[in-house]
């Protein structure tokens, strides 16, 4: 029984039961969630000055960069000002593109709490507890732990919560942004074919959200303040 399972038990609606985790070629996978994680954080100056680097890593590791072409291309020739203002928009200020995986999955739910700490778990178990004021299941995270720390438990965190990448995805490629190219890379690394719509997506996985909003705020960092170290 994976770790994941232990905290969570079997996976039930809205995620999925992982596959025993197997790579064919795990340097490309670890290349790819490293790339994709950074170009789904908030845009600055550093991230704009690595977009030869990442180019050049995802070409040595022999993936393929096309659907990261329009992405990169766009940060490289917009002004930067202006690429954070879109950022903005559609992460931080609209749930439609929400990068927190458990979001899609349990809403403002009480069971989102124990998602997020079953993330953690997973986390601090690895002695990789992160700082900051993300919640352990914002997706950059994520891809960052499977690509530096654990690839075996950070593919099971990805695949488990597959619908949630999926349903990302199919909305940022509804809504014509660059970004993604990013999520499409990302389930490439994962076992299975993508859906072509949301209707395949909740009927695979069971998805449907929940609607209570009883005792959470959305995103909140003092729901699992994840700035805490290794605390026995």
């Amino acid at each position: 029984m994976s770790l994941l399972e232990k905290l969570l038990g079997k996976p039930g609606k809205g995620t999925v039961e992982p596959e025993p985790y197997k790579d064919a070629h795990p340097r490309r996978s670890a290349v790819v969630r490293q790339v994709c994680g950074l170009l789904l954080e908030y845009p600055d100056q550093e991230l704009v000055d690595l977009v030869p680097s990442m180019r050049a890593a995802l070409a040595e590791a022999g993936a393929d960069a096309e659907p990261l072409e329009e992405l990169l291309s766009w940060l490289a020739v917009e002004p930067l000002p202006e690429v954070q203002a879109n950022y903005v928009q559609e992460f931080d200020l609209s749930k439609r593109h929400s990068l927190h995986l458990t979001y899609w999955t349990d809403g403002d739910t009480r069971r989102r709490g124990e998602a997020l700490a079953a993330f953690k778990e997973v986390y601090r178990a690895h002695g990789a507890l992160p700082e900051g004021s993300e919640l352990p299941d914002y997706l950059p995270l994520v891809l960052e732990f499977a690509a530096k720390v654990s690839p075996s438990d950070g593919y099971e965190l990805l695949q488990r919560y597959r619908p949630s990448l999926e349903l990302l995805r199919l909305a940022l490629r509804d809504d014509n942004l660059p970004h993604s190219g990013a999520l499409a890379l990302v389930c490439s690394t994962l076992p299975g074919v993508s859906p072509e719509d949301r209707q395949t997506v909740m009927q695979t996985a069971g998805y449907g959200p929940p609607t209570e909003t009883v005792g959470l705020e959305p995103y909140s960092s003092r729901l699992l303040p994840v700035h805490e170290r290794n605390a026995p």
